[in-house]
């Protein structure tokens, strides 16, 4: 008898067909600074822009979300790569500083690299009222760089800082 549930269930499991992963299933965490960066751009890889624009908060680079869309118009694909997250505590807020770098794919099929450094922020959620406000993106300093993203990946925020010709 229990040969023959161990066949009926291999028989099922071998039958049941796998959906395909097309490499870009939602994707929504917000637990941690490189995570969220990571559900910010499959945000805008699915064409999610109203779910990109929230990682914002209230400070995204355009504050108008058209405008925010439009950006995006010639975007078929963007891949992002991270380096070290730095974290610091100060006045009942976290903030977290990301080294990343990003290739974005136009519709056109060339290739724009760019890196930087994204700050993110997370007012202590245990002295929140609501509505509650969870870590967000607070802002982003990228430039365009030569040669693939990849390769071109900051280890930190620091060494993006020293290279600013300010």
């Amino acid at each position: 008898m229990t040969r023959s549930v161990w066949m009926l269930a291999l028989i099922f499991f071998a039958a049941t067909p796998v959906l395909a992963d097309d490499g870009n299933a939602y994707l929504d965490d917000r637990s941690t600074a490189v995570s969220l960066l990571q559900s910010y751009y499959n945000a805008i890889n699915r064409h999610e822009y109203a779910r990109a624009w929230s990682y914002w908060d209230g400070h995204a680079p355009n504050p108008d979300y058209q405008d925010f869309v439009d950006g995006f118009a010639q975007t078929e694909h963007v891949t992002l790569f991270t380096g070290e997250e730095m974290s610091e505590g100060a006045a009942g807020s976290s903030f977290h500083s990301v080294a990343i770098s990003i290739e974005a794919l136009q519709v056109d099929g060339t290739l724009q690299a760019y890196a930087g450094c994204v700050t993110l922020r997370l007012a202590q959620p245990a002295i929140q009222e609501p509505p509650f406000r969870g870590l967000h993106i607070e802002g982003a300093q990228l430039r365009s760089i030569e040669g693939p993203a990849e390769a071109n990946v900051p280890e930190t925020c620091m060494e993006m800082q020293d290279l600013d010709p300010e």
